[in-house]
């Protein structure tokens, strides 16, 4: 049966007393996104407005690179709802950050990708970043250096390494996203990272990798024998 309002619906079908019943993970990406947006439109609920929406950006991964711009040119949003609606994926990006308490290792190109990926992959600009590690490999945290196409001139050592001088970092990680989702290096990548190594070993903190983050792949730097 199509419910034309999400009031008509059994009890233990809407999307918020199943949240509460069942919790998060019981619900399809639909119905969190129609809790969220709360009120449909005149003749479609808020289900089939969430439902609409996300097969019209290509799912989750399409949501989250849209700006609140665009997402106010969708029927049935507009801006305040985009505005709400992108406050929310910004919080699901940052819950995704390291937890300086919970002190992840790192001990691969893999362990890095696992910390970083979600919300790397999905960013619409370059992000450089710096991971910093303790003697023991653990993680001291991440450091925005900047965003914008990666260049030796916006990528400075002293930036670099301030953060990991401060949190009396054994070493770094140089982390960095390809907005194409191909992480393949390219020659600016190649020349700041062996730049920031040669400072790293003036400094005595060593750069042990750069890993590049695509749609769900990477490439270490180290693994290509670059570093």
């Amino acid at each position: 049966m199509n419910y034309r309002r999400l009031k008509d619906l059994p009890e233990e079908l809407l999307p918020r007393e199943r949240l509460c019943q069942l919790g998060p993970e019981a619900l399809s990406n639909s119905e969190v996104l129609a809790i969220l947006l709360r009120t449909g439109l005149k003749g479609e609920n808020v289900l089939s407005l969430a439902e609409r929406i996300l097969a019209s950006v290509g799912g989750l991964s399409g949501l989250g690179k849209l700006t609140v711009h665009d997402l106010a040119q969708i029927h049935g949003l507009g801006k305040a709802k985009s505005a709400e609606l992108k406050a929310a994926l910004e919080l699901g990006r940052r819950s995704v950050s390291v937890d300086p308490m919970s002190r992840p290792v790192v001990n691969s190109p893999q362990d890095v990708a696992h910390i970083v990926m979600e919300e790397m992959r999905y960013l619409d600009r370059e992000h450089f970043r710096v991971l910093s590690l303790s003697t023991k490999n653990h993680v001291l945290g991440i450091t925005s250096i900047s965003i914008g196409s990666l260049n030796s001139s916006i990528v400075h050592p002293r930036e670099c390494f301030k953060e990991a001088i401060r949190r009396n970092s054994n070493a770094i990680i140089l982390l960095h996203n390809h907005p194409s989702g191909d992480p393949t290096p390219s020659q600016e990548d190649v020349e700041v990272t062996r730049r920031l190594a040669e400072g790293g070993k003036i400094l005595g903190i060593e750069v042990i990798d750069h890993v590049i983050i695509g749609d769900n792949r990477y490439i270490s730097l180290k693994e290509r024998g670059i570093i």
